[in-house]
């Protein structure tokens, strides 16, 4: 019997759910996050959409991972490193970007503290040759020493072992027998640049514990194993992977929850064709944008998370703290600011009545007219207006303006936020507005994607289907997808491309491994080489797709830099690392076509104000009803139960075959 296969995001406030159906039909719902146990919360949400039935696969995501480094709450780790080299860690980088901001926050301690890094003798140098041989005699004092203190997870990172992975390999099966989590620096980030694969190994030998026990946990419950179904784990590059991969990198499920989203749009884009976009995901706190080009989502090689540097493949999304929750003040000079501040969801916003007292963004859209105070959201949330008005009066007489123009002066501040994050994704990276399209999820993302779009000139808005659960719609389009990377320094103007394919070869015979071991026949796998380079003495490179010629090496590298930077020198070029994609496409779940409630479409009408058209009558749709090619003229609200998309004056929003709703510029 064929059964249904589910995504699911578990996120800080609810977990999120979307069933396919064998059908192919898609379904979705939430339920409350239970965070002392997060995964009873996937198991009240399966019951609540599938009852008894056990799904044949589960596709998950999840933000444990991130919230354990950011609450400080990994595993206690000890760090083994070089002779001479324990410090590491906490001489850091000694670049200093706050030097004159004195309300700047400390730097993180070092993310192991010193009496738990410790010391071997052996060396390699930066070709791989061994100067030193690893002295393997000196294991069980180091491991009576990290034992003493508690040490329940261990990370080696020896100097120069991306180049020569011989002694990390020898120290690992000696400490595995002592140690049940151990994660040495070249399987976790075989890079160059000692800080940051330092950072990168530790954090995640981190959350190895509290990641395995979850994902046992999980299993459990659920009982895939005797049901005979499979589970995946998004990673933060936007992809599935397999359980004992993700037990051995849990550090690639940070970042998971807006990777889910990205990767759902980026699916969206290439199931309707769209060649430029950009995913824009609204959330209660901050606003989360990146760049989608042919359907495929930026990716960004080195994010912060924490304050630690953490090198592994992720979507490349900027964060900003705007959201609807996000607080709206008067500065010393007097001028009106929005966020970073946020309400969170206790006490929330004052519409909330759960105790917030300050306006937020949220408060402006219901003073406005832009959200419905009679509608219940997400069957708990009903909003108070008059409680927001209150809230907008207490700043109206701070800035010596009305309440409508203070409501309309918080939305007009917030918008300009997020389009300075969507100028820095685009425009500043050498491609023109013009050409895309916004897709717009997330609590308010629905509201403002429509005036955004007309203020950055942006062709269409797209509002998917399911964009209440979208993260978990990520989960169940995203393919099986898995990366390596190995420094390889080389100058173009000496090329030898063989001893860089031997390497390449290497790398997608790790990435091929674990999907060859789920049974997928190589014919499935599409593989991608690419190579990181730079001018010769540069700091940072650009990730530009393989050629075994280095004219056409340096050919793609200049059109890349002159895109971005605006020149090209001409001057010597080096390759200094090399990557390798692969990932099974054809697995993640195709997106259904909708099927229209039989009820209608208006749902009634209420006040709206618009600062260049001043009040008018604003007419409700329910979206669920609104069958394919129906259209909705602007200004109107289309709602669902779990957000509201705002259609503004002068545009045209038409629903198509897939439940989407597009909004363009009413011609």
């Amino acid at each position: 019997m064929t059964r249904s296969s589910v995504g699911i995001d578990v996120g800080g406030t609810f977990t999120d759910l979307v069933v396919r159906a064998p059908s192919g039909r898609l379904s979705s719902g939430k339920v409350p996050t239970t965070p002392a146990d997060p995964a009873l919360g996937v198991i009240n949400g399966l019951t609540t959409l599938l009852g008894a039935e056990r799904p044949a696969s589960v596709a998950h995501g999840t933000t444990i991972v991130t919230n354990a480094i950011v609450e400080g709450r990994g595993a206690v780790v000890g760090l083994i490193t070089t002779r001479g080299f324990r410090d590491v860690l906490e001489i850091a980088r000694q670049s200093r970007l706050h030097l004159y901001d004195l309300q700047a926050p400390p730097k993180p301690p070092a993310a192991v503290p010193r009496r738990l890094r410790l010391e071997v003798s052996e060396r390699c140098g930066p070709d791989g040759a061994i100067e030193l041989p690893l002295a393997l005699d000196e294991v069980p004092a180091l491991v009576d020493a990290l034992r003493r203190e508690g040490v329940e997870s261990v990370a080696v990172c020896l100097l120069h072992s991306y180049a020569n992975p011989g002694h990390e390999r020898a120290l690992r099966a000696e400490l595995e027998r002592h140690f049940a989590h151990v994660c040495v620096s070249s399987d976790i980030n075989a890079e160059y640049r000692e800080y940051e694969r330092s950072c990168t190994t530790v954090l995640n030998a981190a959350v190895m514990p509290l990641a395995s026990r979850y994902i046992d946990e999980l299993g459990r419950r659920l009982g895939l194993e005797a049901a005979g179904a499979t589970l995946h784990l998004l990673h933060s590059a936007g992809g599935m992977m397999s359980v004992e991969t993700a037990r051995a990198r849990p550090l690639a499920l940070a970042s998971s929850g807006p990777a889910a989203g990205v990767a759902a749009a980026a699916h969206v884009a290439r199931t309707l064709g769209i060649r430029r976009a950009l995913a824009f995901d609204m959330g209660g706190t901050t606003t989360d944008v990146c760049l989608i080009a042919d359907g495929v989502a930026e990716t960004s090689s080195q994010r912060r998370l924490a304050g630690y540097p953490v090198r592994l493949p992720m979507a490349a999304v900027e964060s900003i703290g705007a959201g609807g929750g996000s607080i709206a003040s008067v500065d010393a000079a007097g001028a009106l600011r929005v966020g970073p501040r946020s309400a969170g969801a206790v006490p929330g916003p004052a519409c909330y009545c759960l105790g917030g007292t300050e306006a937020t963004v949220t408060d402006a859209n219901l003073v406005l007219g832009y959200l419905d105070p009679e509608r219940v959201y997400g069957r708990a949330i009903r909003l108070d207006r008059e409680r927001a008005r209150g809230a907008l009066d207490a700043l109206a007489r701070r800035l010596g303006l009305s309440r409508l123009e203070t409501a309309a002066g918080v939305i007009e501040v917030a918008n300009a936020a997020m389009l300075r994050a969507l100028r820095l994704v685009s425009v500043q990276r050498g491609y023109d507005l013009r050409d895309f399209t916004l897709i717009a999820y997330g609590g308010a993302g629905p509201v403002h994607a429509g005036a955004l779009a007309a203020t950055a000139g942006i062709a269409r808005v797209l509002v998917p289907a399911h964009s209440g659960a979208f993260s978990a719609l990520g989960c169940l389009v995203s393919p099986l997808r898995y990366d390596a990377v190995r420094t390889y320094r080389a100058l173009l103007s000496a090329w030898d491309a063989k001893p860089a394919e031997d390497r390449l070869r290497e790398l997608q015979e790790q990435c091929v491994a674990p999907l060859t071991d789920e049974g997928i026949a190589l014919d499935r796998i599409a593989v991608q080489w690419s190579a990181d380079l730079r001018y010769s003495g540069q700091n940072y490179e650009l990730d530009v797709p393989w050629h075994d010629t280095p004219d056409a090496l340096r050919a793609d590298f200049e059109a890349r830099h002159r895109r971005l930077y605006g020149y090209a020198t001409g001057e010597s070029i080096e390759c200094v690392n090399l990557r390798v994609v692969a990932r099974v496409p054809d697995v993640a779940a195709e997106l259904s076509d909708f099927e229209p409630a039989g009820t209608p479409a208006e749902s009634g009408e209420q006040r709206a104000h618009f600062p260049s058209l001043g009040e008018v009558a604003l007419p409700r749709y329910d979206r669920a009803a609104l069958a394919p090619g129906r259209t909705v003229a602007g200004p109107a609200l289309v709602e669902d139960e779990w957000s509201t998309t705002l259609v503004y004056p002068g545009q045209r929003g038409a629903a198509d075959r897939l439940g989407n709703l597009l909004i363009e510029l009413d011609s």
